[in-house]
């Protein structure tokens, strides 16, 4: 059985309900409504481009093809990364684009090798979402551990040198703040795998139910995709810290100060 289709006036309809915040926004004051429309419309005109390529992209099917558009995501996730987290974007580029290489390829030929057991690896009906799953929340991870770890040096830099002047190794005066900002990073991913089915159905397994899909099926399919993201999550993180820090550091352990984006005019 097919989905059934959403016409244009029932989406219409949808984005009616955005009226709702809109108003809570409007009476007390958070000063939201800009943002919300300019994020509802950037989603829009997003997703309706995605959507026309992605058809493109599926009816193409060519390895190379599918490659370069993860590849382009993949860039996409290194910037935005290193711009919400307010680092140079010149000297971590590489170090935060092999993280996200690494941690993510590597899970997702596993993934499609062993466990959905594709003849064609780079069938872009399953490489481009199951790596854009993986992507979005080693993003997330990303962001959150690296801007935890810098912000908590910089925080605590007395603290910091002050195990340095002790005698610690560099790695060892680091270790306790890139374990910190991993175990943060990590917590969420580690939450919805507990919680999962209990407290919300996830969007993979609810879309392949409404497709037609069985809900053991679907089943399965969020197993792997929890187990996969997870992974994932933790290769890019664990990998982001430790390669961006050989950028950040010098030789005696302290952090450099043009690591971080400039805020003069």
């Amino acid at each position: 059985m097919d989905a059934v289709d959403i016409g244009y006036l029932s989406l219409i309809a949808c984005f009616l309900l955005l009226v709702i915040p809109l108003l809570v926004s409007h009476y007390l004051k958070l000063g939201i409504i800009h943002e919300t429309i300019v994020s509802a419309s950037r989603m829009i005109v997003q997703l309706a481009f995605v959507g026309v390529f992605l058809t493109v992209l599926f009816d193409l099917n060519n390895s190379i093809v599918n490659l370069l558009w993860l590849l382009v995501m993949v860039l996409a996730a290194t910037h935005s990364t290193i711009n919400d987290v307010g680092l140079d974007l010149r000297k971590l580029l590489l170090p935060t684009l092999a993280s996200f290489i690494i941690g993510n390829f590597l899970v997702i030929l596993y993934f499609n090798t062993f466990v959905v057991n594709l003849e064609h690896l780079f069938d872009a009906r399953y490489l481009i979402p199951i790596f854009g799953m993986f992507l979005g929340n080693s993003l997330r991870g990303n962001i959150v551990s690296i801007s935890n770890f810098y912000d908590t040096i910089r925080r605590n830099e007395n603290r910091y040198l002050y195990s340095l002047s002790l005698g610690a190794k560099k790695h060892e005066a680091i270790l306790p703040y890139a374990r910190k900002s991993l175990n943060l990073a990590l917590k969420p991913s580690i939450a919805s795998m507990s919680t999962i089915g209990l407290v919300a159905l996830p969007g993979m397994m609810t879309g392949q139910i409404i497709a037609g899909s069985s809900p053991i099926l679907a089943i399965k399919y969020q197993m792997a995709i929890m187990v996969g993201i997870y992974v994932s999550t933790v290769m890019t993180v664990a990998i982001g810290i430790f390669m961006t820090m050989r950028f950040s550091f010098d030789d005696y352990g302290i952090l450099k100060e043009d690591v971080f984006k400039s805020t003069s005019a």
